[in-house]
């Protein structure tokens, strides 16, 4: 994890070494309910919701979240915010 800040913008990026995400599946991760097919395989089932609800917390305060990611060699999710302007 790590966390920059560039211009008016906060940065926070998570890294792993995991499965990776194909790039057709890069494009529906944050769709609610959507799981790929790597992930309904693994013994824990989840519902498909947790990127959706951070997507949703992101963009409402005014951010998006970008993913990065190759399979077989982890991804990076990228958090971007904007700063809160000086208080004056």
């Amino acid at each position: 994890m790590s966390l920059v800040t560039q211009g008016n913008l906060a940065k926070f990026m998570i890294v792993d070494q995991g499965i990776g995400i194909s790039h057709e599946d890069q494009e529906r991760i944050f769709d609610r309910f959507y799981r790929t097919d790597d992930a309904r395989t693994h013994a824990k089932k989840g519902t498909g919701l947790g990127l959706a609800i951070c997507a949703w917390i992101a963009e409402s305060h005014h951010g998006h979240i970008e993913v990065q990611s190759e399979p077989n060699k982890g991804s990076t999710f990228t958090v971007i915010l904007p700063l809160a302007p000086p208080a004056s």
